[in-house]
C-alpha cells in the first residue's frame, strides 16, 4: 500500500492526485489541463461560495450586473477546456467610447479627429516637439508616465486624457507604475504610432473575426455550474466557501486542512493571491504587494444618457470612476430602464460608497450624462481586483513565487501568479503554459 493510501486511511483525510486552489478561470482551466494529462482524482477548493473567482455578478431585482467589463469571444481557448459555455453565451456588438478632457465623448483609446486635427496648427507643432523632446531626452522609459511621453509625447498624453485615465485606473500616479505593467496595460499606444508594428500588421493576413460574447443573464455562476457536471464525471471535486487552515508537506505529501475536513495530495496548484498561501504555509510575509480595491456601482436610469457606447471610459479631468459598462445594451431593458455598472478604484474615493455615488453623479451633470431619472440599485467592492507593480512589487513578487516553488507550490494566474492579466484568453493560455512546464 502506498504512503498516500496509509495516510489516506489512517487519518480519515481524502487522498487527491492533485489540489487546485481557487476556482476562476486559471483554477477551471488547471482542472481541465490535469484530466488531459491523466489525473483522475482532483480537488479544486475556493473560500468563494461561487465559481469564476473574480468574474462575479450581482443580480438585484430583476437586473444582472457584471463586477468588472468582461466580453468574450468564440475562439478563446478557454472554450476548448470548457466547451459547454458557448451555447450559454449572449452574442453581442459591443462598442467602446470615452469622455475626454473636453467634455466630448468620442473614439476610445484615440480620436484623430478629437485629440489632434480639432486642437489646432499650432497645439500640432507642440504635439510634435513633445514627442522629439521624449525621444531625444528622456531616455529609454522607466515607468508608466516615461512610456506615454515616449510614444505620443506629453501634450497629447494630457489633452487626450490618458494621463488623468492612468492615474484613475493605477490609483497612484503614472511615476510610480514600473515599466512592465505599462508595457502590459499601455501596449496599445505603441501598436497605434509604431511605424514598425504597422508594418508588420499591414504584411500579416487579415485575421479571421471572431464572434463578441457576454456571459448569460443568469450571471456567471450559472455559466461556469454548465462544465461542472462533466468535469465532476471525469474525476474533480468542487468545494466552495470553506475557509482554508493551513497547508504543510510530510513525507513529501501536501496536508490541507480546513474546518472539518483534511484532504492530502501529491500537487498542490494555487491561483489565489500569494499572501494568503504564504499565511496558510505559516510563511511569514516580508511583502505586502499592491493591489487595486475595486467598487462597482449598480444603477438604473430612464431618460437621455447622452451617448450610444455600449463602455465608455472616463478619460477627463475629473470625476473618479473610471469606466461604466451597459448591461441593458446586452440583455434589453427591465422594467422600461436601462441598466449599467460603473467601476471605481476605491482608492480615490476613500473607500466610501457614499462618496462614489455622488462623485458619479456630479459628475453626469456637469457632462450632461444620464439626464434623467438616474437611481443606485446597490454596489460591490472587490479586494486583489488587479495587481499594481509600483515600488519593484513584481520584482518581491517573484520572490515570493520561488519561495512557495521551493515548497512544491506551483503558483500562477492574476492573484497566484500576481500577473495581470486582461481577459479570459490570456488567463487560459497562460495556465496552460505554467501546466505543461510543470
Amino acid at each position: 500500500m502506498s504512503n498516500a493510501s496509509i495516510l489516506s486511511e489512517s487519518s480519515n483525510a481524502d487522498f487527491f492526485e492533485a489540489i487546485i486552489l481557487g476556482a476562476g478561470i486559471s483554477g477551471l482551466v488547471s482542472a481541465s489541463v490535469l484530466l488531459n494529462q491523466g489525473y483522475r482524482r482532483v480537488l479544486v477548493l475556493d473560500e468563494y461560495p461561487h465559481l469564476g473567482g473574480n468574474h462575479i455578478a450581482c443580480s438585484i431585482g430583476d437586473y444582472t450586473f457584471d463586477v468588472g467589463s468582461f466580453i468574450f469571444q468564440d475562439d478563446s481557448p478557454l472554450l476548448e477546456h470548457l466547451p459547454e459555455l458557448l451555447p450559454l453565451y449572449v452574442p453581442i456588438s459591443p462598442t467602446w467610447g470615452r469622455l475626454n478632457p473636453q467634455g466630448v465623448v468620442t473614439q476610445y483609446p484615440v480620436s484623430i479627429k478629437d485629440d489632434i486635427i480639432a486642437a489646432g496648427p499650432l497645439e500640432w507643432l507642440r504635439m510634435l516637439f513633445s514627442v522629439l523632446y521624449a525621444r531625444l531626452f528622456l531616455g529609454s522609459p522607466q515607468n508608466a508616465w516615461d512610456f506615454a511621453q515616449y510614444w505620443i509625447g506629453a501634450r497629447l498624453t494630457r489633452r487626450s486624457g490618458l494621463a488623468y485615465y492612468i492615474e484613475r485606473f493605477y490609483g497612484r500616479p503614472g511615476e510610480e507604475i514600473d515599466i512592465r505593467f505599462a508595457e502590459q496595460r499601455m501596449r496599445w499606444i505603441k501598436e497605434k504610432v509604431s511605424l514598425r508594428d504597422a508594418f508588420r500588421r499591414l504584411r500579416s493576413p487579415r485575421p479571421v473575426e471572431n464572434r463578441q460574447l457576454a456571459r448569460p443573464k443568469e450571471g456567471f455562476d450559472y455559466l461556469y455550474q454548465a462544465a461542472v457536471g462533466r468535469l465532476e464525471r471525469s474525476g474533480v471535486t468542487f468545494r466552495l466557501g470553506v475557509k482554508m487552515d493551513s497547508l504543510q508537506k510530510t513525507d513529501g505529501l501536501f496536508n490541507l486542512t480546513t474546518a472539518h475536513q483534511c484532504a492530502v495530495a501529491n500537487r498542490v496548484i494555487s491561483t489565489i493571491p500569494l499572501e494568503r498561501v504564504q499565511s496558510l504555509c505559516g510563511v511569514p510575509s516580508e511583502y505586502s504587494l499592491p493591489t487595486v480595491t475595486l467598487m462597482s456601482l449598480f444603477f438604473s436610469f430612464s431618460g437621455a444618457r447622452g451617448f450610444k457606447q455600449s463602455i465608455l471610459y472616463n478619460f477627463s479631468e475629473t470625476g473618479s470612476w473610471k469606466r461604466l459598462t451597459m448591461h441593458s445594451d446586452f440583455y434589453g431593458l427591465s422594467g422600461g430602464r436601462e441598466y449599467f455598472a460603473v467601476e471605481v478604484n476605491a482608492h480615490h474615493v476613500s473607500n466610501s460608497v457614499e462618496m462614489a455615488e455622488r462623485d458619479f453623479k456630479r459628475h453626469c451633470l456637469e457632462h450632461r450624462l444620464f439626464v434623467g431619472d438616474l437611481r443606485l440599485e446597490g454596489n460591490h467592492v472587490l479586494s486583489n481586483a488587479y495587481p499594481i507593480y509600483a515600488s519593484k512589487a513584481d520584482e518581491r513578487a517573484a520572490s515570493m513565487i520561488a519561495s512557495l516553488r521551493g515548497l512544491g507550490i506551483e503558483t500562477f494566474g492574476r492573484q497566484g501568479g500576481f500577473d495581470y492579466q486582461p481577459t479570459a484568453r490570456v488567463s487560459a493560455r497562460n495556465a496552460e503554459a505554467a501546466l505543461h512546464r510543470g
